[in-house]
């Protein structure tokens, strides 16, 4: 009953942690906040499900791309200004302009770092407890 409710809940995490992301900028959330439901999510597939099962279900093996992607991603929105002459996390647009818009999302470079920092987070959660998650006697390597 318990794997069954894991498997139900995991998808309901992600559109969560989404939804988090997307709201940061009109109300509360944020990109940790939305990595860290997801990842939460993924934590709750390695308790309810066996290790194998879970590690296909959250793409563990995908983690240290999650992990090194998003870290590339913000470095990239920290950093990029400064190849245009600009100071360190200089946000595009510029404050009082009008940003690219897809459906209610402001489409700007704070929420490109956000999504950064939640793939990171995801990753970072997802890798660490899949390399410190025992396999129970019975599962398979």
């Amino acid at each position: 009953m318990t794997d069954v409710v894991a498997r139900i809940i995991f998808p309901f995490t992600i559109i969560t942690g989404l939804a988090l992301w997307a709201r940061g900028y009109a109300a509360v959330g944020d990109g940790f906040a939305a990595g860290a439901v997801a990842g939460l999510g993924a934590v709750l597939q390695f308790v309810a499900l066996d290790v194998n099962a879970a590690r296909r279900r959250v793409a563990a093996r995908f983690a240290p791309t999650f992990l090194v992607g998003g870290l590339l991603v913000t470095l990239l929105v920290t950093l990029g200004p400064l190849a245009w002459g600009l100071p360190p996390v200089t946000h595009v647009p510029a404050p009082g302009a009008k940003p690219l818009t897809l459906g209610v999302l402001d489409l700007h470079t704070a929420a490109l770092f956000d999504l950064g920092v939640g793939f990171a987070v995801y990753g970072a959660i997802v890798g660490t407890f899949d390399r410190l998650y025992p396999p129970l006697e019975g599962d398979e390597p």
